[in-house]
């Protein structure tokens, strides 16, 4: 078992220190990073980020808003190497523009194309400017989803590890639900409730449903952030480092979007077979005997009119 034990440890600390030293490497690749989960953030890493707050007019403005990055960076588009684009998840308009002219970019310049979704940054962000104080710290990373909901994950870091390690999985719900589901998740801990753990919320949103949140048993700090924009020169480059740490890490990096939401229509259900009344059989008889009678009514009627013309003519 010991030596079980250790080769697990090992393959583990491989993984960390591949992570690691991709981390590392990530940093002398020209990289520019694409979101546009909420609002727009573009930037090569290093470089101050170029952010669009309006959802509703950053399509048209991520183009221009890409080719003035690279040139404040001094390159050219065919100098990125690799581009990483925010996955969401996030509400579908916006998510995709964002998607789509990564690919289009991409396969321009045959840079390489990585996905990474937009929740862990924000738990890697928090634990860097964090002070040790004695507590168990998780992260729990937002987003608004509209429809008064957010899109939501528990996470936590680990020494050593770059990736934020999943506590609760991505979902969206309201804030109110996932308030109930983290305090579950704190019921199932070895440590008290409203001791040693806390949870800090963070993300764009977290404010709006602050009232909710206060339901959380072990509720720490309140950031209605996100590291991409406010973070400076560091957002971005948190964003790669994980992009890189899971690509190297051989996690799929895939550039689909995380819409996560239920679709608004289903299937129609099949349509019910008819069943036969009690009395069926009964009532039918009835409308046999009534097409009879009226049938026998026409024809005396028919032959009482034949009689009257006969004699009509034989006057």
């Amino acid at each position: 078992m010991n030596d079980a034990m250790n080769a697990t440890n090992s393959t583990a600390d491989g993984t960390t220190q591949a992570a690691g030293s991709a981390t590392r490497e990530s940093q002398d690749i020209p990289t520019l990073v694409i979101d546009t989960s909420f609002g727009a953030t573009v930037a090569v890493v290093g470089h101050e980020p170029h952010y669009e707050p309006d959802s509703r007019s950053h399509v048209e403005k991520l183009e221009p808003a890409i080719s003035h990055v690279v040139e404040q960076a001094g390159l050219t588009p065919s100098d990125i190497r690799r581009i990483v684009v925010g996955t969401g998840p996030a509400p579908f308009t916006g998510l995709r523009a964002g998607i789509v002219a990564a690919r289009a970019m991409a396969f321009a310049t045959g840079a390489e194309l990585l996905g990474q979704n937009v929740l862990e940054p924000q738990a890697a962000w928090l634990a860097q400017g964090q002070l040790p104080d004695g507590r168990r710290h998780v992260t729990l990373a937002v987003n608004d989803a509209r429809r008064k909901q957010l899109y939501y994950a528990l996470y936590e870091m680990v020494p050593g590890d770059p990736v934020p390690h999943v506590l609760i999985d991505m979902d969206i719900a309201s804030a109110g639900t996932i308030a109930h589901k983290v305090n579950e998740w704190l019921r199932s801990r070895d440590t008290p409730e409203g001791g040693e753990i806390v949870v800090d919320v963070c993300g764009t949103g977290a404010k709006r449903y602050f009232s909710s949140f206060q339901g959380i048993v072990a509720l720490g700090d309140l950031h209605d952030d996100s590291c991409l924009h406010v973070a400076g020169v560091q957002g971005p480059r948190i964003f790669a480092q994980l992009a890189a740490a899971h690509h190297a890490a051989g996690d799929p990096c895939s550039s689909e979007p995380l819409y996560l939401r239920r679709p608004d229509v289903s299937e129609p259900a099949p349509f019910k077979h008819v069943t036969e009344e009690p009395n069926h059989a009964a009532r039918m008889e009835r409308i046999a005997q009534a097409e009879a009678a009226g049938a026998a009514h026409e024809s005396a009627s028919q032959n009482a009119s034949q009689g009257a013309s006969h004699g009509e003519v034989r006057r």
